[in-house]
């Protein structure tokens, strides 16, 4: 007499198998989306960067205490906002503007920018030009 379907072992093995395949789609999507937003961070942070170095800088002689996108106007604005949705300034962003060496004014000679990062070191850039 033949019988018909599968045993438990065999439906045992093809959900093991399944699971295991998801869980290791699903690890692997969740590593690609965390290295994305990394890289995501390192664009914003050199175009702060470069915006601050090759445009406000030269124009005015000086850093500003603070940057958004009225203070950088060369920079596409969204650029200000993580990928989490937080702005440049807030609590909970993970970018960050530091500068250094102010007067009264807001004129600064130097700054630190920061990214914090999911999967590696956070990533920092400071003042090309020598003035702190």
């Amino acid at each position: 007499m033949k019988r018909r379907g599968f045993t438990v072992i065999e439906l045992l093995v093809v959900i093991v198998i399944l699971a295991v395949g998801g869980w290791l789609f699903f690890s692997e999507k969740a590593r690609i989306d965390s290295v994305e937003r990394d890289n995501t961070r390192k664009v914003t942070i050199n175009a702060m960067y470069y915006t601050i170095e090759e445009v406000f800088y030269p124009a005015n002689g000086y850093y500003p205490s603070k940057i958004d996108s009225k203070t950088l106007r060369a920079m596409d604005p969204d650029l200000f906002t993580d990928p989490f949705g937080n702005t440049l300034g807030t609590s909970g962003s993970n970018y960050r503007y530091d500068a250094t060496d102010c007067t009264t004014d807001g004129k600064c000679k130097g700054y630190t920018l920061r990214a914090i990062m999911e999967r590696e070191d956070d990533y920092i850039k400071t003042n090309r030009n020598n003035a702190s």
